[in-house]
């Protein structure tokens, strides 16, 4: 347990990719079996420990200080393990002297615990460790680790490990369970590649490169083909032996989100493409629509038949037992558009290509597509097969430009881990009703874009100019005559119910402070509409 508690910490303070790279790296090649399992689990979001909720922690902390105390602590130090490690009571020295229990000792005695015994086992946990122990195990029981590292990085780890491509860990995968013993045997040369007899299996996506400033000059348009880019998210249908999987790009099985649309997976194969709202035939929904549907464990037939959702398929995979990823991709493409044509065209759709004759002639296409979801286009070499990761040169993505607005900030709320002491969080509005009316609208959240010197200056403005206070969001003053105007960027606008302003942007961020323009002219609810009409 401490190894991984002081993994935990030097992640947390390892900025670079490739210094995190490193520190997993040599933490897989040192730390027996099934500790580097286990670990491994909890870094990818594999590792389920049922018994304690975030609430427990909340009681079983202000069962041991001043409730009032613990918010304030919490409050100010802005992440929950960190706070409770902290403040939790520091064992009895007979506790520290020769307990040092593993990882696996502490898993298994948290998955073993009931709902009930749940708190009683983690405060026995607790109260037998140190501080960074404590903020390990926390971490452990909350399932969200947030320090820097995704389930790929981890992968690129283990692919580090065994000298071997990351795409092999990627397919092999999901037949995988932890902690993951016969893995890390054949990474390290003492077994053979795993063998998994699962089904429908996820296979590594390919990704593009975003088109920079001199990239177009270097191609010749002859060589590629366009496709228009959707606003909705990447996914991969599979089935194979009548096993049928929907999963995101980075690898994840959301089959249980999308039930309505697994049904329809009835084809032998591999399909990539975008998940999106509505029905292929008549009207494709905006993002906001989709996300009524991300992320629910349980999705009633009344969702269902409001947001209905369908695949804009991309590319072909796989048909039938055949791989055929190494393919040209015009050659995929002729393929993958005979197939769509035997699917559910209520559950399936292609992407349409965007034919072009030179660069001048797809950018002014790409500024003004032919539908409100469409976010750019897509370049693929007509002769690309379709590889992992994201290799430079064969596919490029060239997003629309983003739209912008004047804003004024109206609320604040403080950031989490290095932010938490800093109000890094901001609310900002536009300008509605009428004239000698006005008043501001909240139109936007935003939590990134600006520099640290600009965080220090947006900090200093939100405490120099607090009005009101709302728990841990300040009101700051924000009228015609003073308040801090943001330019706004964002990729798209979607009406909503949900919101005062009727409006929910897509993407939100801050692209320039705006310290020269007075509040007053600032942009209104009219500039929006008019984007949405």
């Amino acid at each position: 347990m401490h190894r991984f508690a002081e993994l935990l910490d030097r992640l947390v303070l390892t900025p670079a990719r490739n210094g995190k790279l490193t520190l997993l790296t040599d933490y897989f090649h040192t730390v027996e079996d099934p500790d580097r399992g286990l670990a491994l689990a909890a870094l990818t979001g594999e590792l389920s420990i049922a018994a304690v909720k975030p609430a427990m922690l909340r009681t079983l902390a202000t069962e041991r200080m001043d409730p009032v105390l613990f918010g304030y602590s919490y409050d100010y130090v802005g992440d929950l393990a960190e706070t409770v490690s902290l403040v939790w009571p520091e064992p009895p020295a007979y506790h520290t002297l020769n307990i040092r229990p593993t990882l696996a000792d502490v898993v298994g005695a948290l998955q073993a615990a009931s709902r009930s015994d749940g708190p009683r086992v983690l405060a026995r946990l607790l109260d037998r460790a140190d501080i960074s122990a404590r903020y390990a195990i926390i971490k452990l029981v909350t399932g969200g680790l947030r320090i820097g590292v995704s389930a790929r990085l981890a992968k690129q780890a283990l692919a580090n490990l065994g000298n071997v491509d990351v795409s092999q860990i990627e397919e092999l995968w999901h037949g995988l369970t932890p902690p993951y013993t016969e893995l890390f045997a054949w990474l390290e040369g003492k077994g053979p590649k795993p063998e998994t007899a699962a089904k429908a299996l996820f296979r590594p996506v390919m990704l593009a490169n975003p088109v920079s400033d001199g990239d177009l000059e270097k191609l010749d348009p002859a060589d590629y083909a366009a496709e228009w880019k959707w606003d909705g998210i990447r996914v991969q249908a599979v089935c194979e032996s009548g096993i049928r999987r929907l999963y995101s790009r980075s690898g994840d099985d959301i089959s249980p989100t999308f039930p309505d649309l697994v049904e329809a997976i009835s084809f032998e194969g591999a399909l990539d493409g975008e998940l999106l709202v509505g029905d292929p035939q008549r009207e494709t929904g905006s993002f906001s629509d989709l996300q009524q549907r991300l992320n629910r464990k349980t999705v009633s037939t009344k969702m269902r038949e409001r947001y209905p959702v369908f695949i804009r398929c991309y590319d072909l995979l796989q048909e039938g037992p055949e791989d055929i990823r190494t393919l040209p991709f015009l050659e995929r493409r002729a393929r993958l558009e005979d197939f769509v044509s035997r699917l559910d065209p209520a559950r399936f759709d292609l992407s349409p290509l965007a034919l072009f004759s030179d660069w001048p002639a797809l950018q002014e296409m790409r500024s003004n597509p032919p539908h409100p979801i469409i976010e750019g286009v897509m370049l693929k070499r007509r002769d690309s097969a379709y590889l992992a990761g994201r290799p430079k040169g064969p596919w490029f993505k060239w997003k629309r430009d983003p739209f912008t607005v004047d804003a004024v900030l109206m609320y604040a709320q403080r950031g989490h881990g290095k932010r938490s002491s800093f109000y890094s969080d901001y609310t900002f509005g536009v300008w509605t009703g009428p004239d000698g009316g006005e008043e501001l609208v909240p139109v936007g959240k935003a939590y990134f874009g600006f520099t640290d010197e600009e965080l220090l200056q947006i900090d200093k403005f939100v405490r120099d100019n607090t009005i009101e206070r709302f728990g841990p969001v300040r009101s700051v003053r924000a009228d015609r005559q003073h308040g801090l105007v943001l330019e706004i960027a964002f990729e798209g606008l979607n009406r909503s119910t949900r919101h005062k302003s009727g409006v929910a942007m897509r993407f939100p961020r801050i692209s320039r402070l705006r310290w020269d323009k007075p509040a007053g002219e600032a942009d209104r609810i009219e500039t929006l509409q008019a984007l949405l009409d």
